[in-house]
């Protein structure tokens, strides 16, 4: 996991916005912001999750209407991209395929409710893209998931339940 730490990036934020931005970030989202929030910011615990679900819902609309030209454009002028958006689709069709053709959008709603690293909106986004499921289906199942992520990692962060 990655060792970022996101208190001293935002150290000069009001806890607030500081919550919402950390949870519009890759791979931390909500995952890392509920926590920050209730346990360094010390925001109410009904704070925590709504600036921590808006944030992380706030860039999945950008990433289900933008992803296929961006990645399309970045891949045709660098290899790079090329190589990691293979890489990442061919990973999320592998993780994905089976469990989506049997359950349908309830997977996508699952897979992003699962707070997991690569398993949160990002990720719901790039498998909705990579089935051809439309923005008007993708974005409430992927948004139910983020929902219910929430719930599980503030229930998480408050000691009521742990994942291991």
């Amino acid at each position: 996991m990655l060792n970022i730490d996101y208190v001293e990036i935002f150290k000069s934020f009001p806890p607030q916005l500081a919550t919402f931005l950390i949870a519009t970030l890759p791979i931390a989202e909500l995952r890392a912001s509920i926590p920050l929030a209730l346990g360094v910011y010390n925001l109410p615990v009904v704070s925590s999750y709504i600036y921590s679900v808006l944030g992380n819902i706030f860039p999945l609309v950008f990433i289900l209407l933008f992803l296929d030209p961006v990645s399309n454009w970045l891949s045709r002028h660098f290899k790079f991209f090329e190589k990691f958006f293979s890489w990442l689709f061919a990973r999320t069709r592998r993780k994905f395929s089976s469990k989506y053709e049997k359950w349908g959008l309830v997977t996508l709603a699952i897979f992003v409710a699962i707070p997991l690293p690569v398993t949160g909106g990002w990720t719901g986004c790039v498998a909705a893209y990579l089935f051809g499921i439309p923005f008007k289906k993708s974005f409430p199942s992927i948004t139910l998931g983020v929902l219910v992520a929430g719930v599980i990692v503030t229930l998480a962060s408050l000691g009521i339940f742990s994942f291991f």
